[in-house]
């Protein structure tokens, strides 16, 4: 079946805002710009997103930590590259009471400069490396463009940062390349699609050596950053003289990383699956998986509630998450609507006609299908019904995605494409900042970086714009 989503795309902005709003993910009407308040539904669906994060990062060695939200201007101002990315952005504690600060304190903007100098107190030798930990915590930013839900914030309050520090670069290369599997992984998991790029360097992240992002592709054919990972190379050790002793007793100062990933996900997750009568929500991360909604009628109001309960009973003994909406001052159709909104991945539905014949009625929400199933098979019809829509959601979430990256040599074509909201454009590159500036400038879009993927090799005849050879294939596109 065809999902209709007219509105999810010719107007998403206003469809994004309107179901952040409606469905109860977060409250913008806090009165500070930038920043919110998670709503219950929204707080679960970050719950289990998050939970998501900490199984993968766990399972591949990462400490989970919390640091300060305090940084004393000193520290930040130590890395110089770094501190002349986020000065204008800080966001800076002048006073303690009424008195002055002998030093202003920033609310963490990142956290290299507040882990850096803790790690020089607990790494003495190579016996101590490597070390991989990551938080998840609010930073700060003083947004100066255009604030949006979820996507551009003041307070991040979904940010999950990990930092590694290791004894040679081979070893902080290889760890790059494992935190880019591990977020392969967690947006898999929601199936959420996207282009890993290595970014250009003017766009790097300050105090990188190199910067990877994963980017998605919106409705409105604009590019969402998802989650990044940067090879830090020494540049922090050698800013907080942090070293460590070899083997052969000399000292040597350590490589780093760090990737991080913020509520945008959560923004992504709800923008590429949604439709429009609101959320369709990944059955993974659904605060309820399964909803059970009773048709009542004369006659069969006691034995209809005995049997939603019964069933609602089952399904959770089978380890789903489920709500039993027994309200008697909403109709079917009301209840309907508003499960829909939230985005319920699975429906039950259990009228006279199903008492009757000992079954349910299953919807699903993603394409509105309805089946009907035994009661006695219950628990198995609705986990085999989640696992399709799993299934579904990934598949056509790629889909979209391949659908809208188109690949050409003509900066024109470039830029026709990219006004008409059709997603991502890759041309030739002969790799230099000029011409990445000309092909910025040319078609008002953004170069993302170099794509990644074995499939993205240009042919030795490809030609940039300048008419130099080309290196590489160049990712453009109109970015949040």
């Amino acid at each position: 079946m065809t999902v209709k989503r007219e509105r999810w795309s010719s107007d998403f902005g206003e469809w994004f805002r309107d179901i952040i709003e409606r469905a109860g993910i977060v409250d913008y009407r806090y009165p500070v710009k930038g920043c919110g308040v998670w709503l219950p539904l929204g707080f679960k669906l970050r719950q289990h997103i998050i939970q998501i994060m900490r199984s993968e990062l766990d399972s591949t060695g990462h400490e989970e930590m919390l640091f300060p939200t305090l940084v004393p201007q000193d520290l930040l101002a130590k890395e110089a590259e770094h501190i002349r990315s986020f000065e204008g952005e800080s966001y800076w504690v002048t006073h303690g009471g009424t008195t002055p600060l002998d030093v202003k304190l920033a609310l963490r903007p990142t956290s290299e400069t507040v882990i850096t100098p803790m790690i020089k107190l607990w790494v003495r030798s190579h016996a101590d490396l490597p070390k991989r930990l990551y938080q998840i915590s609010s930073i700060f930013r003083y947004e100066t463009k255009a604030t949006r839900p979820l996507i551009r914030l003041r307070e991040v309050s979904t940010f999950k940062e990990a930092h590694s520090f290791h004894a040679t670069h081979e070893d902080a290369l290889a760890q790059n390349a494992i935190a880019n599997e591990v977020y392969t992984k967690i947006f898999d998991q929601l199936r959420v699609p996207y282009l890993l790029s290595k970014r250009p360097d003017w766009d790097k992240f300050a105090g990188a050596l190199t910067t990877y992002a994963f980017d998605t592709i919106f409705p409105d054919g604009r590019s969402l950053q998802i989650g990044t990972t940067h090879d830090l190379g020494q540049n922090f050790g050698k800013a907080f003289d942090l070293t460590f002793e070899t083997p052969q007793g000399t000292r040597e100062y350590v490589w780093q990383t760090s990737y991080g990933i913020s509520e945008r996900i959560i923004a992504a997750v709800i923008a590429i699956h949604g439709d429009d009568r609101g959320l369709v929500l990944p059955p993974t991360v659904a605060p309820i998986q399964a909803v059970i909604v009773p048709i009542p009628y004369k006659g069969v109001a006691e034995e209809l509630a005995k049997q939603c309960k019964k069933a609602k009973s089952e399904l959770e003994q089978a380890g789903l998450r489920v709500k039993l909406d027994d309200r008697a001052d909403a109709t079917p159709g009301s209840k309907f609507y508003e499960w829909e909104l939230k985005g319920v991945p699975v429906r039950v539905e259990i009228g006279p006609q199903d008492l009757a014949k000992n079954e349910i009625t299953l919807v699903r929400r993603d394409t509105s299908e309805r089946t009907r199933a035994s009661m006695s098979q219950l628990s198995q019809s609705v986990k085999g019904l989640i696992q399709e829509i799993e299934k579904s959601l990934g598949e056509r979430a790629w889909k979209w995605l391949r659908d809208h990256v188109h690949r050409t040599n003509s900066l024109t074509e470039a830029k026709r494409l990219i006004n008409e909201g059709k997603g991502v454009v890759e041309i030739s590159w002969c790799g230099s900042e000029t011409c990445g500036n000309r092909i910025e400038n040319e078609t008002e879009a953004k170069v993302l970086g170099i794509p990644c993927e074995e499939d993205a090799k240009l042919p030795p005849s490809e030609k940039c714009v300048c008419g130099a050879p080309s290196k590489h294939l160049a990712r453009l596109a109109r970015s949040y």
